[in-house]
């Protein structure tokens, strides 16, 4: 065992994004002075760079261009032959990704002097304290003035009987594929499950999404949950809610599946993609030795991001909240940073941040559902615009989408906005500022939008809180 006996001021566990957005907020605010140490195993970036946001927009955006060369929206154009050379996507994908982790975080935290990083698994021994087993067996102490845990997330794997014998994927381990799965079975119709099903469906694959729940996306407004359903069964996957996986076993042809749903069917598969969710990295920190409380859903923090010990913060996906994103992670480390050096009474407000679901079409959400608003804020008033209503969409000849602004009864406040559409991450920050802000549905009447663009369903909703938008022209105020 080892140790310099030097307190460092800040003690990071986890080298992912919550952690790297705190290392630098608090070298900035002490202007490289602190005496940092991040603590981290894996590749520097942790999930979203590695195996997360970057590489699955990556083969979405891919996926999505061999979806367009084999078919077509408008007459005159005749769709082409779909040819995909999986391994070469597959190859370039990681070479993507280690491009991107180099640029934006070996790179970036090379120029912090005042950052050491440390590998290997930490623990508390007590709440001044880590023990860091390194990848080589042999263990370090590091003390600290303050810690950030940032430990991250990890993919669940339901039990399933056979499912470990059988061989499974995982968001975490997809990306070493070479081959292109012939059949494909994905568990778990959340935002991970449907965008990596789509994807490999436009690849060729044919794919089959199990979804538990009645819904897929169950988070979202049931009509775009519906309606995105009903956009991948219109590309040829089979989508199957209220399905349980009951077992697997891996036979001569390849992976069998008895499916709890319908009545009971069993479903023979080329390879299976466990989608189910992900878990925060609680386990092995010995949190109790450090007076930190938690659960199985995470470390439980107030909004300026204390744990219950006053030392000691959390940031993004470890933490016990609803949200698993690369954006409210970069946000709490940040906030986190400047509670201890300083800058006190900083909050967090996950309600205003935006997710999303990077299917085509694409579904984005910021704020209350009209289900949730009516349930925790009493009043609630919304106002719904299907797809085909914007002058946009027609152009663009698509079919399923709308938009959604829901506000309190009372005042016209904002609360929730909501778009199903081709490229709604694109325009839902103005959704989300609208919601952090406060605006009310007068203020989203009164905004200005290029014409014509998919952005303006955000408006047509809010002017029809007022109006009948099928009697106006377009542009009309």
């Amino acid at each position: 065992m080892s140790g310099d006996g030097r307190a460092r001021d800040l003690v990071i566990l986890g080298w992912g994004t919550a952690a790297f957005s705190a290392a630098i907020r608090a070298s900035e605010l002490t202007f490289g002075q602190a005496s940092i140490a991040m603590v981290g195993r894996g590749p520097l970036g942790g999930t979203c760079v590695n195996v997360g946001c970057v590489p699955s927009k990556y083969l979405i955006d891919a996926a999505g261009e061999a979806h367009a060369r084999s078919t077509t929206r408008y007459p005159g154009i005749p769709p082409g032959p779909r040819s995909v050379d999986f391994r070469a996507l597959m190859r370039a994908l990681r070479d993507a990704v280690a491009g991107e982790r180099r640029l934006k975080y070996e790179d970036v935290i090379a120029g912090y002097g005042n950052v050491e990083l440390v590998e290997g698994t930490a623990s508390f021994v007590d709440e001044h304290t880590v023990s860091v087993i390194a990848p080589d067996g042999g263990e370090r102490r590091i003390r600290g003035h303050n810690f950030i845990i940032a430990t991250g997330s990890s993919p669940v794997v339901p039990e399933i009987r056979g499912l470990g014998e059988a061989g499974y994927l995982t968001s975490d381990t997809v990306w070493n594929l070479d081959e292109l799965p012939g059949r494909l079975a994905v568990i778990g119709g959340g935002p991970i499950g449907v965008e990596l099903g789509q994807a490999f469906s436009r690849l060729g694959s044919r794919v089959t999404l199990l979804e538990a729940m009645p819904r897929i996306v169950p988070r979202a407004e049931p009509e775009m949950s519906a309606a995105l359903a009903g956009a991948l069964a219109g590309e040829g996957m089979d989508v199957v809610t209220g399905a349980r996986v009951m077992a697997a076993r891996r036979t001569s042809g390849g992976i069998e599946l008895d499916v709890d749903a319908d009545g009971g069917r069993r479903l023979e598969v080329d390879a299976v993609l466990v989608a189910a969710g992900r878990r925060p990295n609680v386990r092995g920190l010995n949190l109790g030795a450090a007076g930190v409380a938690h659960s199985e859903r995470g470390i439980r923090v107030d909004r300026g991001m204390r744990t219950s010990n006053p030392r000691i913060y959390a940031a993004g996906d470890v933490v016990d909240q609803e949200l698993m994103l690369e954006t409210l992670a970069a946000r709490e480390g940040v906030i986190a940073a400047e509670n201890i050096y300083g800058h006190g009474g900083r909050e967090v407000d996950p309600m205003s941040f935006p997710w999303a679901v990077f299917s085509d079409p694409q579904l984005a959400s910021v704020g209350y559902t009209r289900e949730r608003c009516s349930r925790e804020i009493g009043g609630c008033s919304y106002r719904s615009v299907e797809l085909g209503m914007v002058p946009r969409g027609r152009i663009l000849r698509e079919g399923a989408g709308s938009f959604e602004v829901v506000a309190e009864s009372s005042t016209g406040r904002v609360v929730g906005v909501h778009a199903l559409s081709p490229w709604a991450t694109e325009f839902i920050a103005e959704g989300a500022m609208a919601v952090r802000l406060g605006l009310t549905v007068a203020d989203l009447v009164d905004s200005a939008h290029v014409f014509p663009t998919l952005s303006e369903g955000i408006k047509l909703a809010a002017q029809s809180f007022s109006r009948d938008i099928s009697r106006m022209s377009c542009c009309m105020e």
